[in-house]
C-alpha cells in the first residue's frame, strides 16, 4: 500500500478517503439527478404561476393607461390620436414575465395602430411620450426628462396647453424643453436662451439666463414683434402672467 499510495502512512489514508467520497458520489448521483429535476419542476411550476399573476396586472394596467393616455392627446394637438399597449406573448416566460411589451399609436383617422418608434415624427413622438410622462409621473424614477420639438406643428391655443402639461411634469420631474414656440417658453420656470456667436474666429454658442425685462423682450421677439413695441411687451407680459397660475 505504501508504495504503491505511499511514500507516507498518510498519504495512504487520504487516498482511502477520496476513494470513498468518489464511490459515495457515483452511488447517490441517480438520487441527485432526480432531486435536481424534481427542483427544476418546482421552480418552472412557480415561474409560469407567477408569470401569469404578472399578465393579469399588465393587461389591467395596459388599459387603464391607454385610457389615460388617450384622454390627454386632444389637448396635445392630435384629436384623433389613439394610444394602445400591447402585450406580446413570448415563448417562454423569463424574469420579465411571460410578455414584451409594445406602445402602438395611431395618430390619423384611417390608420391602423402600429409602434409608437416606427410611425410617429419627432414632434408627435415628444408629445405622446409628454402625456405618458404626465400620467407616470408620480411613479417614475427617472430625475431629469429632455423634451425636443416638442411644439412641432403646433401654435395657438394648442402650444399653451403643452406648455401647461410640461409645467405640471415639471412638479415631479428636472424638465428641458427646448422651443421656439413663445407659449412654451412662457410656461416655464427658467427660460434659457442659446445663441450661436463668434470669438476671435471661432464660433460659440453662448447661454443667458433671461429674467425680469429681458425675458419680456425674448417673448416678444419669439411672438414675431418688435421686442420694443408696446403691443409685443404687454402680449408677452400676459403669456408669462397666466403661467404663475397654478395649472
Amino acid at each position: 500500500m505504501l508504495k504503491k499510495y505511499g511514500p507516507t502512512l498518510e498519504n495512504v489514508i487520504e487516498t482511502g478517503r477520496s476513494a470513498r467520497a468518489e464511490l459515495d458520489l457515483i452511488d447517490t448521483a441517480q438520487f441527485d439527478l432526480a432531486n435536481l429535476t424534481a427542483r427544476e419542476a418546482d421552480a418552472r411550476k412557480r415561474l409560469f404561476a407567477e408569470a401569469e399573476k404578472l399578465s393579469e396586472l399588465r393587461m389591467t394596467a395596459a388599459k387603464k393607461l391607454a385610457k389615460s393616455v388617450d384622454a390627454l392627446l386632444p389637448d396635445l394637438g392630435m384629436p384623433d390620436g389613439r394610444f394602445s399597449v400591447s402585450l406580446v406573448t413570448r415563448d417562454e416566460p423569463t424574469a420579465e414575465g411571460a410578455e414584451d411589451v409594445e406602445f402602438r399609436v395611431a395618430l390619423n383617422v384611417g390608420h391602423e395602430d402600429r409602434p409608437l418608434a416606427r410611425v410617429a415624427s419627432g414632434g408627435e413622438l415628444s408629445r405622446v411620450m409628454l402625456a405618458l410622462k404626465t400620467i407616470l409621473a408620480r411613479v417614475d424614477r427617472v430625475p431629469t426628462l429632455v423634451f425636443d420639438e416638442v411644439d412641432a406643428g403646433i401654435g395657438g391655443r394648442v402650444g399653451l396647453q403643452v406648455g401647461d402639461t410640461l409645467r405640471r411634469v415639471a412638479r415631479e420631474h428636472q424638465v428641458f424643453a427646448i422651443s421656439h414656440l413663445p407659449q412654451i417658453a412662457a410656461r416655464a420656470h427658467h427660460h434659457i436662451v442659446v445663441a450661436k456667436g463668434a470669438r476671435g474666429g471661432v464660433t460659440t454658442a453662448d447661454i443667458s439666463v433671461l429674467e425680469g425685462n429681458s425675458r419680456v423682450s425674448e417673448i416678444a421677439r419669439m411672438l414675431g414683434g418688435d421686442p420694443e413695441s408696446k403691443v409685443s411687451r404687454a402680449h408677452a407680459k400676459e403669456l408669462l402672467e397666466t403661467a404663475t397660475t397654478p395649472a
